[in-house]
């Protein structure tokens, strides 16, 4: 069966696809900062790695111990949330080392072996917000943004090698621990510039309102990944999730 390599597995989007592509019966290489042998079925097709994306000897101990692969799944990111004004440069950095550059590293680190054999899918996970402008998120919007332009571009240079390169957009998703690592990252920064503090009355009231069958599920993440994975004729951008949905149908 063919092998699928998933980043950011320890929780929400990751987890969820790893568990769905080992019930499909694929091989599967998850990986997280802080590998946990109990977060999965154990299988013999299964494999947990240790993988920090900002860190370029984590990035080639991991491609390396994973061998040969037939997908590769950049999910790992951090979220935030915050006014610009209210975002130090060293978080700025932060976000961009892994929701950007670190998912440009992991593509560099596979492509070889993609170009070689003519064959292989970059599926990277970004967000809906990318879609639609909303407040408080422009440098998380930017740093995924950025990846749909990158994926664009690249899918143009890889499709002489045979190589799939696709986004897939997740809308809203209260099951996963966006919001709270947000928030958490957002408190130890110093939290919101007081000028800002209306604003930010209605962006949490925007956020949790409406129901759960209005936003995204892990399982929603997974099933897009799955079939962008399957199906070669699956569109390059693929929403996730009733909300993304909406969004992308404009």
């Amino acid at each position: 069966m063919p092998t699928i390599l998933i980043t950011g597995c320890s929780s929400g989007f990751g987890l969820e696809t790893a568990r769905h592509f080992l019930a499909k019966g694929w091989t599967v290489i998850a990986t997280m900062r802080t590998p946990k042998a109990d977060l999965l079925p154990a299988s013999e097709r299964l494999t947990i790695l240790p993988l920090d994306v900002t860190d370029p000897a984590s990035i080639a101990a991991a491609v390396a111990a994973a061998g040969e692969i037939d997908v590769l799944v950049n999910n790992a990111g951090i979220g935030w949330l915050n006014a610009l004004e209210g975002t130090p440069i060293s978080v700025v950095r932060d976000i961009f080392e892994t929701n950007t550059i670190g998912t440009i590293a992991m593509i560099q680190a596979v492509l070889p072996q993609f170009r070689t054999r003519r064959a292989g899918v970059i599926i990277n996970v970004t967000s809906s917000v990318t879609l639609k402008n909303y407040d408080l998120l422009s440098v998380y919007t930017a740093s995924k943004a950025a990846v749909n332009a990158l994926t664009e571009v690249m899918a143009l240079e890889l499709a002489p090698f045979g190589i799939r390169s696709h986004v897939v957009l997740p809308g809203q998703a209260p099951g996963t621990a966006f919001s709270a690592s947000a928030r958490e990252r957002l408190t130890q920064a110093g939290g919101f510039p007081e000028p800002y503090a209306e604003m930010v009355e209605g962006v949490f009231a925007r956020l949790t309102s409406g129901s759960g069958e209005e936003k995204t599920r892990p399982e929603d993440v997974a099933a897009a990944i799955w079939r962008i994975a399957t199906d070669p004729t699956a569109p390059m951008c693929m929403p996730a999730g009733a909300d993304a949905v909406a969004l992308f149908k404009g």
